[in-house]
């Protein structure tokens, strides 16, 4: 059984007994930790959380507190004297997973609720087109002048209104207005 969980902004998958480093948490080497945002978890079957699985939770041991190796900045611009030089040493919380425990039941229940509603929007879906090509001929029966000369013009030609396709778009709006 595996779960993925999250922390430090950052997401892992963790199995009973893995060993990680994850960015530092405030605790003390021994200090029993609990991951309540579990994302998924999986074994014979994968549960999804919508955004986390309801009812699991993941309690890891804090091993070690430590810095990662140092890194080096170097800045340096050209013909300038410009050097700068820095150094860092990310801070990490070393854990061992201690269990990965949870009640399924809730979690079962949480995803066959999120079955539910998409089965609900299919026939709305198929209503949506309706209301599209009311509201497309809607807008045909007005007209501004933020409109293309090329739409005034075929506004004008399924009103039935003749203008010349050489005519500017006040013209055409008045003769359209006037009909």
């Amino acid at each position: 059984m595996y779960a993925i969980i999250k922390t430090g902004g950052k997401q892992y998958r963790v199995q009973q007994g893995d060993e990680l480093r994850v960015e530092k948490l405030e605790a003390k080497e021994g200090d029993k930790i609990v991951f309540d945002e579990v994302v998924a978890v999986g074994g014979d079957k994968l549960v999804v959380g919508t955004p986390f699985v309801e009812g699991y939770k993941v309690t890891a041991e804090v091993l070690e507190q430590g810095k990662g190796d140092k890194i080096i900045i170097y800045k340096y611009k050209a013909k300038k004297d410009y050097r700068r030089k820095n150094g860092h040493r990310q801070p990490f919380t070393l854990v061992k997973i201690t269990d990965i425990g949870g009640a399924g039941k809730k979690a079962a229940t949480k995803a066959d609720k999120a079955e539910k509603p998409a089965k609900a929007e299919k026939p709305a879906k198929a209503e949506k087109p309706a209301k599209k090509e009311e509201k497309a001929a809607a807008p045909k029966a007005k007209v501004s002048a933020s409109m293309k000369k090329d739409e005034l013009l075929a506004v004008a030609k399924e009103m039935g209104v003749e203008v010349s396709s050489k005519a500017t778009k006040a013209d055409i709006i008045a003769a359209i207005e006037a009909k």
